[in-house]
């Protein structure tokens, strides 16, 4: 099947079915619209193993390359020609002839708490029960709370506050991203300061990926890219390429830029049941995104990252 690479006036765009994920796509395809009103962009939905399983911690299935693979096996064959992800779900290493093309301004990227009370983390009740899919969100509220209880929370956004308001769970944890999105904003009780819950690699950004031969959608999403975003993005994605992590790993890392061209980068490694957190920064030129990350990635393992993946991983 030959794969197109030149100029046409349509584009298939590839997106999971869930209710953000679609308004994700819609908000982008606006976006190429107003760059290329003579392209007409069309959304193909595809169901991915991710979205199938949802009773099962990822950490179990896979990880994170499961709301990505089908997609990407689409625009492999030409099926689609770029897809959008949440950012946070993309793997480190992409498969051959793919890449992310374009990364838009970012959304907030904190994790924020919807509490059934409207009680802040730390006004909750001793054994509270706190729903989150995350291990990395898990290992950090331990941490702090260790007197709560954390229990597995899949699902679609409004899948997951259905679950609260049934009484199921005292307080979840989501990406306030997703809920800014979809509008939902009124539901969050409080934004997690990062010194309590440090955010997921890429969170709150998207990430449009397309073939790297795809000459036509490279030019037309090259007007859409915003570099602080793709900067901050890659200082924390090339950590968690150097630490190889995945969904089974508690790892975070945030990026932010100051207005001199310098960059902050917070990361963590922790153990599944937040009693070790190891915890570091690092400073430097923004130019040096992918070198910080790596630079962070190497002390986090020195101060006893790497006991941690060992454990985790059975090596």
């Amino acid at each position: 099947m030959s794969v197109p690479t030149g100029p046409r006036s349509s584009l298939v765009l590839g997106t999971r079915g869930s209710k953000l994920a679609l308004q994700q796509s819609r908000w982008f395809q606006a976006r190429v619209h107003e760059v290329a009103p003579d392209v007409r962009v069309t959304l193909r939905t595809i169901q991915t193993s991710g979205d199938k399983i949802v009773d099962v911690p990822l950490a179990k299935i896979g990880g994170k390359g499961l709301f990505v693979k089908e997609i990407e096996e689409a625009l492999l064959t030409g099926e689609i020609d770029l897809a959008v992800h949440s950012m946070k779900d993309v793997p480190a290493q992409l498969p051959d002839g793919l890449e992310i093309l374009c990364v838009p301004p970012r959304e907030d990227p904190r994790d924020a708490l919807i509490s059934r009370t409207g009680r802040p983390f730390k006004d909750l009740p001793r054994g509270a029960c706190i729903g989150t899919s995350s291990l990395r969100r898990q290992s950090q509220l331990l941490h702090a709370r260790p007197d709560i209880a954390v229990k597995l929370l899949r699902g679609n956004l409004d899948t997951r506050l259905r679950k609260l308001r049934d009484g199921q769970f005292d307080a979840i944890v989501l990406a306030a991203a997703g809920l800014r999105r979809l509008a939902w904003a009124q539901e969050i009780t409080e934004y997690l300061d990062p010194a309590v819950s440090l955010p997921a690699i890429g969170q709150g950004a998207l990430g449009i990926e397309g073939r790297s031969g795809d000459t036509f959608v490279r030019s037309v999403l090259n007007r859409l890219d915003d570099p602080a975003t793709r900067t901050t993005v890659t200082a924390e994605r090339a950590l968690l390429h150097r630490l190889e992590g995945g969904c089974q790993v508690p790892i975070a890392a945030h990026a932010i830029l100051s207005g001199q061209g310098r960059l902050r980068l917070d990361g963590l490694i922790a153990s599944v049941d937040g009693k070790t957190v190891i915890r570091d920064a690092v400073e430097g030129n923004a130019e040096e995104a992918a070198s910080l990350g790596v630079q962070l990635a190497e002390r986090l393992l020195s101060k006893g990252g790497d006991r941690i993946l060992r454990e985790i991983y059975g090596t």
